[in-house]
Formats: structure tokens, C-alpha cells, sequence
């Protein structure tokens, strides 16, 4: 059983050496028959530093994206299986070990999902941990999941191959996403095995976080177009965010108009101005409510990221919902003609529909759970009878 390990990079001469030094010292360095960097043209040392490791194979690519880059890297690969991750990770020692034997150990699963874990101090990257950690809370009852980041995966090579040769290079951010909810609506298993743990360097300034979330809202929409279940609910995106989204955008829109009626008080009357100041107070008042249970959770790992926590949560939610109206309103990006039968419709429609739906769902009857994932995890041993 060969094992793979793709890395897209770009301008990550900072991070590079110690992702590579990290992985050639895995529990299972003698297993991993190959690293596979792919460098998205890079105009700094990158390439330079990467093609000093050995068994470490040193791709270029144009500047295409990150998902070209996957995709080269899954072409190039000999592997059976391939592990993901990103030029600004550190993957743990048993990072490769914790991925693959459960995926060898359960045949029907063919890709897993690991979590991330970060050293830095700043209050913004302390919060975007505490951020993940709260949806890996959503992942770890479920026996199988539709979402996986590709900063700590992996998959089945031949699977990958076989859904459209991997990822989509149309999508330029959480391309990984797109995969998931793919081969998930083509009735494939995967899992979640939170002890994949890579550390991260985190986004941690408010403008790096702001402008991530803004993306992500856009290409989150367009891929919502060609998966229109997943914008109800998927087993990574907290419910309560999406009702944050809502209120932050009326917020914004009403606090602007307020604004502009007061602006021309003198021909409209004042009566405009004052309702309109008044929703949004009542607007702010209930997204401070729907903050309260991360508030409360943040405090009881990190009490300054809870303090900071409200206007950081208004900052995600403007960034998202800002993102994801840009995707509705721009012309699809994707090309959707052979991705899913399913029926296309209005995106405008959809938008309406999909947050109703979202805001409803925890109100509904829940469905009962499959079975959870075996309470012991495989041992080293299990891998030699194999």
C-alpha cells in the first residue's frame, strides 16, 4: 500500500521547511512513499528550499490556484492513497498514521477530514481556532460527513480520479469544499478523525480575516448553485451562522438607512429615520443573543477570545454575508452542466429559500443518527495485516 502526500504552495518560503521537516518525521515516514510539493509559480525561495529534503518531489505549476495545483499532484502521484495539506501546516508526528488507518481499516470510507491546532498569540488567530473547534464539536457525532478541508485529508486516489479527476479549477478558494459536497451527492462515505491534527497559521489581523470570510461567502454561493441541499445544511457550517449572516447584512442595510433618512430629515419625515433606528437596534440586540452560546463556549477555553468575541462574530458575519450576496448577484462561475442531476433554479429564489430553510431546520424533528464511529482508534498493529 503506497501512500502520497500532496502540498500545493505559493510564496511559502516562511513555512515550507518546517511542513517538510514535519512530514519526513511521521510515525509512518517509512510508509509515505513520496511528498509531492507543487509550486504555483512562486516568485521567492519556495521551490529552492523544498528540493533540499529528500524523497520530497518538487512540481511547477503556472499560477493557476490551488486546486490545479491538487490536481497536478494527484496526476503525478504513484500513491494508493493520497494525504493533503498546505504549505503553512506542520502536521503532528502521527499526523499520516492517524489519516490512513482508518481509511485502510474501513473500506467503505474513502476520504477523512482532520482538524486544526494553533500556537499563535494574536487574539484573532486564537479566535478562528476556537472558531474550527467549534464546528469539529458538529463533526465528531457523525458516523459520516459531506465536508473536508484539504488542509488535513486524505482520499483514495483512484476515487478522486474517477469523480472528475479531483478537484474543480474553476474555483479559486475552498475548491475542497466543492469535492466534498461532489462525491458525498454521488452516495460516497466519508469521515471525521479529529486526530489528524495539523498547526496552522491561522489569519491574525481583522483585515486578513475579513477579506478570507469575504471569499469564502462568494465561492461558497457559487458552489451552493450547483449543491443547492448543502446551503440548508452540511455537517460543518453551524446553523446559528447562517442566521448571523442575515441579521449582520439587515443590520448593515438598515443602519445605512437609517443614516440616509436622517440625512434628509428636512423633506422626509422623521418617523422613517426613527423605525428604521429602531430595527436596527432590535437587529443587534438578537445577534448578540445568537452569540451567546460561542461566547460562553470561548470562556471556557480562552476568556480574552471571549471578550472579543461579539464584534468578531459581527465582523464573520458581515464578511460572509457580503461574500456570499457578491456570489449570488455575479454570474456563475462553475461550470454546471454535467456536475449533479439536480434542478438548477433562481438564485435569487434559492437564497431566500435556503436561509428560511436554515433558520427552520433546528426547529425540525431530527432524524435518527447512524452509529457512531468505533470508540477505539487502530493501533500501529493493525497496520502490518494490512
Amino acid at each position: 500500500m503506497k501512500i502520497s502526500v500532496v502540498i500545493p504552495a505559493y510564496n511559502a518560503e516562511h513555512c515550507v521547511a518546517d511542513c517538510l521537516t514535519a512530514l519526513q518525521n511521521q510515525t509512518y515516514a517509512d510508509k509515505i512513499s513520496e511528498i509531492i510539493l507543487v509550486d504555483n509559480d512562486s516568485n521567492d525561495r519556495t521551490s529552492e528550499i523544498a528540493r533540499t529534503f529528500e524523497n520530497v518531489t518538487v512540481l511547477i505549476q503556472p499560477k493557476k490556484g490551488a486546486a490545479a495545483s491538487r490536481n497536478m499532484g494527484i496526476a503525478a502521484a504513484s500513491g494508493d492513497i493520497i494525504c493533503f495539506t498546505d504549505a503553512d501546516c506542520v502536521p503532528t508526528e502521527n499526523w499520516v498514521e492517524a489519516l490512513c488507518l482508518p481509511i485502510l481499516l474501513k473500506k467503505e470510507v474513502v476520504g477523512m477530514k482532520g482538524t486544526y491546532l494553533t500556537n499563535q498569540k494574536e487574539v484573532v488567530a486564537r479566535f478562528v481556532q476556537i472558531e474550527y473547534e467549534d464546528k469539529y464539536d458538529l463533526l465528531r457525532p457523525e458516523k459520516y460527513i459531506n465536508f473536508v478541508d484539504t488542509y488535513s485529508a486524505v482520499y483514495w486516489r483512484d476515487i478522486l480520479l474517477a469523480n472528475d479527476g479531483g478537484f474543480d479549477e474553476a474555483i479559486f478558494f475552498a475548491e475542497d469544499r466543492e469535492l466534498a459536497y461532489r462525491i458525498a451527492s454521488r452516495g460516497y462515505k466519508m469521515a471525521f478523525q479529529p486526530d489528524a491534527v495539523v498547526y496552522h497559521l491561522h489569519s491574525n489581523t481583522l483585515i486578513k480575516y475579513f477579506k478570507k470570510k469575504l471569499f469564502i461567502g462568494y465561492w461558497t454561493a457559487q458552489t451552493v448553485r450547483r449543491f443547492p441541499q448543502r446551503g440548508v445544511k452540511d455537517s460543518h457550517t453551524p446553523q446559528v451562522l447562517k442566521i448571523q449572516m442575515g441579521l449582520m447584512l439587515l443590520f448593515v442595510a438598515s443602519a445605512l438607512g437609517s443614516l440616509f433618512f436622517l440625512a434628509l430629515s428636512a423633506v422626509l419625515p422623521l418617523f422613517l429615520s426613527i423605525g428604521l433606528a429602531i430595527l436596527t437596534d432590535v437587529l443587534l440586540l438578537a445577534f448578540v443573543v445568537s452569540c451567546v452560546p460561542f461566547v460562553r463556549k470561548a470562556w471556557k477555553k480562552d476568556k480574552g477570545v471571549a471578550l472579543a468575541s461579539i464584534p468578531l462574530l459581527a465582523v464573520r458575519g458581515i464578511a460572509l454575508s457580503l461574500g456570499y450576496v457578491w456570489g449570488v448577484l455575479q454570474p456563475s462561475a462553475l461550470d454546471l452542466a454535467d456536475s449533479v442531476p439536480e434542478k438548477k433554479s433562481n438564485p435569487f429564489r434559492s437564497t431566500i429559500g435556503l436561509f428560511v430553510a436554515s433558520v427552520l431546520s433546528p426547529f425540525r424533528k431530527k432524524l435518527p443518527k447512524s452509529d457512531d464511529l468505533p470508540a477505539e482508534q487502530p493501533t500501529s498493529a493493525d497496520l502490518k495485516k494490512l
